[in-house]
């Protein structure tokens, strides 16, 4: 029977995998290969968080593949080279893998596809295997992508889910394969302290537990940000280790308000793929150009350290900013205010906040990062581009009691809910007990200078 390669990027589970499934329905042997790629790292992978919660999903992923007679095929150098090596050490004549959307993974498929053709293999590509449906696959009249989520969401939403895919309950792997070891987070050094744990297991114990539990409030609570009511998947979705056609069939079973409204995020993220497809250098290019003149010099790179280092003199600017370094990840809304306060109120380059988050978030991902804060930065898909997030009046309406921010800040702890948003209010030596920087700037002047900026009138 003939050998398959499944050749894994960002798919590491065994449930509902397509390439997988497909392989195995030759009933030959299959590879399961993982190609640790310095290019990867080079692109911009190589952070630490990520690097560790990866080794988490490697490690599960291998665990599975074992239980189920398997093991994990781990190879390190260029990934076109490795798997043409794999294949022809193994006498593979198929290799199956899911479909990346970025620039950087389609010249590898296509280099991929020319280099296994040379040697007799084929290679099959899958599609939805880490959105709900494939980029392209939904084009209004006129246009290869939507520039709109509404529009894009009522499409979406008719679309017919599969049923997702159980794993299977064994596979054989050729038993002279060299593999490499497959990594442990423990060699990885700077992470952030709170970083959670990675792997398949981890994900679908998360994502059972959420819909069991905690969906039926999202829709009234997805911006509580001391609630923290949202369902953490993120990294989950990024590395593959819950599918995201799943996560939503799953939600539809449970239906409500919350669950729809769950939907509605996941969908999101197939939206930002489907622009980043269709537009590749909007990654790292303005979507919509406002012929933005961002601030530069050393005023600019100042208040940006501070706004990294999570002292702004805006608390819940600061508090979302602690929580990234600290978790390596941030609640949603946060990410709304830290982002419009750097792009609008500072005025510094979207560019330069995208870099950070990809810095340190685990779920840092090309398509929802770059375009999540060229939407808000107001040069990407959102219909309202001059809007500005008030930090204090969204931390009254998202953190009303100032849960979140004593949380992160705990130079604010002894401040209650009306004070702790606008501790600069404070007077004599009541301010002088609280060791927390004043404001970078007044948000009327921030306002007036963003404005001006823009052209508004």
């Amino acid at each position: 029977m003939a050998v398959a390669v499944v050749l894994f990027t960002s798919d590491l589970r065994v449930h509902d995998h397509p390439p997988l499934r497909a392989a195995l329905e030759g009933g030959g042997e299959i590879v399961p290969l993982f190609v640790r790629d310095p290019a990867v790292d080079r692109a911009g992978f190589a952070a630490p968080n990520r690097l560790a919660f990866l080794a988490d999903c490697l490690t599960d992923l291998d665990a599975s593949l074992r239980s189920r007679g398997g093991r994990l095929v781990v190879r390190t150098g260029e990934t076109v080279a490795q798997v043409c090596r794999a294949a022809h050490e193994a006498g593979a004549v198929e290799v199956h893998t899911a479909a990346g959307y970025t620039a950087f993974a389609r010249a590898r498929e296509t280099r991929l596809r020319r280099a296994l053709q040379a040697q007799g293999c084929r290679l099959l590509v899958h599609e939805a295997v880490n959105t709900v449906v494939p980029p392209g696959a939904l084009t209004p009249q006129g246009s290869d992508h939507f520039a709109v989520f509404t529009p894009y969401f009522r499409r979406w939403s008719t679309e017919p889910l599969r049923t997702p895919w159980p794993a299977p309950p064994v596979l054989r792997v050729p038993a002279l394969l060299r593999s490499q070891d497959v990594p442990t987070r423990s060699a990885q050094a700077g992470l952030s302290p709170g970083l959670a744990a990675g792997g398949e297991r981890e994900g679908r114990g998360l994502l059972r537990s959420w819909l069991s539990h905690h969906v039926g409030g999202y829709e009234e609570r997805h911006d509580d940000l001391a609630g923290d009511a949202t369902s953490r998947l993120s990294a989950h979705l990024h590395f593959g280790t819950v599918s995201a056609g799943e996560a939503v069939y799953r939600a539809h079973g449970h239906g409500g308000a919350g669950a729809a409204a769950f939907i509605r995020q996941l969908c999101w993220r197939d939206f930002h793929q489907q622009v980043l497809a269709a537009r590749p250098d909007c990654a790292g290019r303005d979507y919509r150009t406002r012929d933005d003149r961002w601030r530069r010099g050393r005023e600019a790179e100042e208040d940006l350290r501070a706004w990294k280092e999570g002292r702004t003199g805006y608390p819940v600017v600061d508090a979302a900013m602690r929580q990234l370094a600290h978790e390596g990840w941030m609640h949603n809304r946060g990410r709304l205010i830290a982002a419009s306060f750097l792009a609008k109120t500072l005025y510094v380059d979207w560019r330069e906040g995208a870099r950070h988050f990809l810095d340190l978030l685990v779920d840092g991902d090309m398509a929802n990062n770059q375009l999540n804060w060229q939407w808000v930065a107001g040069t990407g898909t959102d219909t309202r581009p001059n809007r500005v997030l008030n930090p204090v009046l969204q931390g009254r309406r998202y953190d009303p009691d100032g849960a979140y921010v004593r949380r992160w800040v705990p130079e604010l702890a002894g401040l209650d809910g009306a004070a702790v948003h606008e501790p600069w209010r404070l007077t004599g030596l009541e301010r002088a007990a609280y060791d927390y920087p004043d404001p970078l700037i007044a948000l009327t002047d921030g306002l007036a200078r963003f404005r001006h900026a823009r052209g508004i009138h």
